[in-house]
């Protein structure tokens, strides 16, 4: 036996050899379920709309790991608001979906009987407005003051809630 056939034989036989064939293709599912997942997130991120007309439930857009926005929830629970929490990988799209101006942008946007509720709004501002049912698109607290519901902690900065209409009038309708 000549010793190219040998080294022939040692070569099909090396497990190295035959470990590296196998491992081609062990990123195959890794790959996949990549994208399956980018599909599923573009197809929910800009194609699926959620119902959120149904009347005296607020829902709220927000991002799934946002601590102050769970904590606005509690607030509207305890203050006998149902709340409907919807997880929102791209909320700067809910807020142009929703006509929030860009000067009353905060963390997370709510709708609730047609209005937008943008940001740490407190509920009996909520309530009020939907009492008087007036004729605008929403309530904004901007940004995310300190001492606001939701935002809780050693300090208390003062802050102004605004209603606003969609030909982009508002004005200051609570002081805190």
């Amino acid at each position: 036996m000549s010793s190219s056939k040998k080294n022939k034989r040692i070569i099909r036989s090396d497990p190295i050899a035959n470990s590296e064939k196998k491992n081609n293709h062990s990123f195959t599912p890794y790959i996949l379920g990549i994208i399956v997942f980018t599909i599923v997130n573009v197809y929910f991120t800009y194609f699926h709309t959620i119902d959120d007309s149904e009347e005296g439930i607020i829902a709220v857009y927000k991002s799934p790991t946002c601590d102050c926005c769970n904590k606005w929830i509690k607030h509207l629970k305890s203050n006998g608001f149902s709340v409907r929490a919807i997880n929102e990988i791209n909320m700067g799209k809910i807020k142009m979906d929703k006509g929030v101006p860009e000067k009353f942008k905060s963390c997370h946007t709510a709708v609730i009987n047609g209005y937008v509720i943008e940001g740490h709004v407190p509920a009996n501002d909520i309530r009020k407005l939907l009492n008087e049912k007036r004729n605008i698109a929403g309530l904004s607290v901007p940004e995310m003051p300190m001492g606001s519901p939701g935002m809780e902690g050693s300090r208390k900065d003062p802050y102004k809630v605004y209603e606003f209409d969609q030909a982009g009038n508002y004005k200051v309708i609570n002081q805190y």
